[in-house]
């Protein structure tokens, strides 16, 4: 198990030299600890101690970086078995299977660059592509690789176990920096070779934890860590199975040989089943899960479910502050008030879109708060409320003064009115379902 700052503070010389950066030795081995320092940066430590503090310090799971320098994701790392204990760090990636013998691959590659979509202010998109060499063929390989990087800068997982196809794809564009994936027992000599000359990460494939385990073990001793794992399950029950295993043994045992991100390549043809294997692995610690088809429908659910998961459940989720345009709103259109909270957010925008009444949507950084608990809470209080309307600039871009706030908080009214002289508060509705009546009346009123 990791050390904790007191075990680590009772190695060093404790001469409070400040060196490191730290203003006590105490205060260094907490750092260290919490993975924010390195122990290298005590220049008083022995080498054993360094040695010592190296290996336990090495975080169970092994991180691992791929891609270019402006297009690189990091993966691994993880600290708990349960999001609920602390929180998921790095999410899966998730990546589509392109082969090298696909006519058509420029449109697939279009596919993932226009699968972008937007969510709680975040951008979600399919972020790499799994290349298979099944022709076999290294300038068949190096052919599709340059046709890839050609159309667009993406992390890409080269899946070839043909050396020969690695090799002169990693020699010919060596600023790509994939993951090689392909390690078998049979090309793992030179596999492991090829890896060390380009320095990319290596994934470990072989059926069953046992084999994977010798092959990492052998791949180790050669002082090579940088790997990930594919234990080639063949249901979901395969799937759950390794996966758990691997992440307890990691975490709870520091079987270094399991401590690596994991890598899930779907078989399934069918698109429902395979989105079923795709959440199971995203559930359940697959750092890489490679789609055979992204239809939209199904990246909407995986993207979601990938949002959801790796977010921290002690911070609820919330979009930026900021004056959202609904539609295409003009100098006339009502603007409606309310909190950051992202279901709160997503449920008015939908109940607007719905009215067909264009709108400006004035979004208020309440800390996620939902409208009653930010009020009650103090984060959604007139005074508040009245600062963000006048520093948001929304009233040079409106030709009336008429603020629409949630009917959670008609008390309100009256003292943002104090606080906005020249502004008219109207009451909305308590539930976001009432918006499209409340808006079309308030239209016609208008009109």
């Amino acid at each position: 198990m990791a050390l904790t700052g007191i075990e680590i503070f009772k190695l060093l010389p404790k001469t409070n030299c400040k060196k490191c950066g730290f203003p006590t030795c105490l205060a260094f081995a907490m750092k260290v600890a919490q993975g924010q320092a390195k122990i290298e940066q005590c220049p008083e430590a022995s080498a054993e101690v360094i040695e010592k503090l190296k290996e336990a310090s090495t975080p169970a799971i092994r991180g691992i970086v791929f891609g270019t320098e402006n297009q690189s994701i990091k993966i691994g790392e993880e600290q708990c078995l349960f999001r609920h204990e602390k929180k998921f760090f790095n999410s899966p990636v998730l990546a589509l299977k392109i082969k090298d013998t696909d006519e058509k691959l420029e449109e697939k590659l279009n596919d993932v660059l226009n699968s972008q979509i937007e969510r709680v202010g975040e951008i979600l998109r399919i972020d790499a592509i799994f290349l298979e060499n099944e022709s076999n063929e290294p300038l068949k390989f190096k052919e599709a690789v340059e046709k890839i990087i050609t159309g667009a800068q993406i992390p890409m997982i080269l899946g070839t176990f043909n050396p020969d196809s690695a090799d002169l794809v990693l020699s010919s564009f060596p600023k790509i920096k994939p993951i090689l994936y392909g390690v078998s027992e049979e090309n793992i000599d030179k596999m492991l070779n090829i890896a060390k000359k380009y320095d990319v990460p290596l994934t470990v494939t072989a059926k069953g934890l046992d084999k994977v385990i010798s092959l990492n073990e052998k791949i180790m001793s050669s002082g090579f860590d940088k790997l990930l794992i594919d234990t080639q399950p063949e249901s979901a029950i395969e799937l759950l199975t390794d996966n758990t295993i691997i992440r307890r043994a990691s975490l709870k045992k520091r079987v270094r040989a399991l401590g690596f991100p994991i890598v899930t390549v779907l078989k399934e043809d069918d698109p429902f089943y395979e989105t079923v294997l795709a959440s199971v692995a995203i559930l359940k610690y697959s750092s890489v899960v490679v789609l055979n088809e992204i239809p939209r429908w199904k990246n909407l659910i995986l993207f979601t479910l990938r949002q959801n998961i790796y977010s921290d459940p002690q911070v609820p989720m919330q979009v930026k502050q900021d004056i959202y345009k609904v539609g295409e709103p003009d100098e006339s259109s009502p603007i409606i008030v309310t909190t950051n909270f992202a279901l709160t957010y997503f449920l008015v925008k939908g109940e607007i879109e719905n009215s067909k009444v264009p709108a400006w949507l004035a979004i208020m950084d309440c800390d996620g708060l939902s409208v009653l608990t930010a009020w009650a809470a103090g984060k959604f209080s007139a005074s508040k409320i009245a600062q963000f309307i006048k520093e948001s600039g929304i009233e040079e871009r409106l030709n009336h003064r008429e603020l629409i706030i949630p009917g959670y908080v008609a008390m309100l009214k009256g003292a943002i009115e104090d606080k906005l002289p020249d502004w008219k508060v109207i009451v909305g509705t308590k539930e976001a379902s009432g918006i499209p009546a409340f808006l079309r009346n308030y239209v016609r009123s208008k009109g």
